[in-house]
């Protein structure tokens, strides 16, 4: 079976390991043009952060209706930061509740944990700091300066982080989400240990298996554009285990 390449993004925190970095830079190249997936290690997110934002996540769900519905957006603005649940259960099944940057005036988090908005907003920075690592490997990729991706995507006060959490499988449905493809740039997916994540590859779908401390990386439509269909933009989705 196919499997999506795990990379260990470790030699481009030091200095030199220019023979490594190459490797990496080639290895990643490749993974974007077949898959437009592949999974990082040793990427500089602290893996106690990781654990600590899927529990508080986690807890956050398993709250009552009523404190969740607390969270809801403001009306009228432009990003609905804050709850959201799908409202249609034969369409997906899966609740959310969307971040912009730390300091934006659009979030909304919740009291309880009380450790939330702590957790979730220094995940929202280490990721705003892997995801400029990851920007300018990906130029490297293309045989640009690495400076470039950066600085076609300098204004980050649109990046936003989503917690999702899907909802145990029916005997009649498993779709957690719908077979889709981003719109952004690429995106930087934690996942937990529960399997459900795949990507579509020659018409099959491929399990983007989890694994302890790997971070997934997505290319979206935008970053297949500005390569002239060179990096794959593909569908993916997430299919929910019975019972978890």
């Amino acid at each position: 079976m196919a499997k999506v390449p795990t990379v260990d993004l470790s030699p481009f925190f030091r200095e030199g390991y220019e023979d490594k970095k190459r490797k990496i830079v080639d290895t990643i190249s490749k993974a974007c043009c077949e898959y437009g997936f592949f999974q990082i290690v040793n990427h500089g997110v602290p893996l106690d952060l990781t654990s600590q934002a899927l529990k508080v996540s986690k807890s956050f769900f398993e709250s009552p209706t009523e404190a969740k519905l607390k969270c809801s957006p403001l009306p009228n603005v432009p990003v609905p930061a804050g709850y959201n649940k799908k409202p249609n259960p034969s369409y997906e099944f899966s609740e959310f509740l969307i971040m912009l940057p730390p300091g934006s005036d659009f979030n909304i988090f919740p009291d309880n944990p009380p450790q939330f908005r702590e957790v979730m907003e220094e995940l929202f920075s280490q990721f705003m700091k892997i995801g400029m690592v990851v920007e300018r490997i990906l130029s490297e990729c293309l045989g640009l300066p690495s400076c470039v991706l950066e600085e076609f995507n300098n204004d980050r006060s649109w990046d936003f982080l989503i917690a999702l959490f899907y909802l145990p499988a029916t005997e009649k449905e498993r779709i957690g989400s719908n077979p889709h493809k981003d719109f952004s740039c690429f995106t930087i997916v934690l996942q937990n240990e529960v399997a459900g994540l795949e990507v579509q590859k020659d018409g099959e779908w491929i399990l983007i298996a989890p694994q302890p401390d790997a971070l997934v990386v997505n290319i979206g439509d935008a970053l297949q554009v500005l390569t002239n269909d060179k990096f794959k933009s593909p569908r993916h989705r997430v299919v929910r285990p019975n019972g978890r």
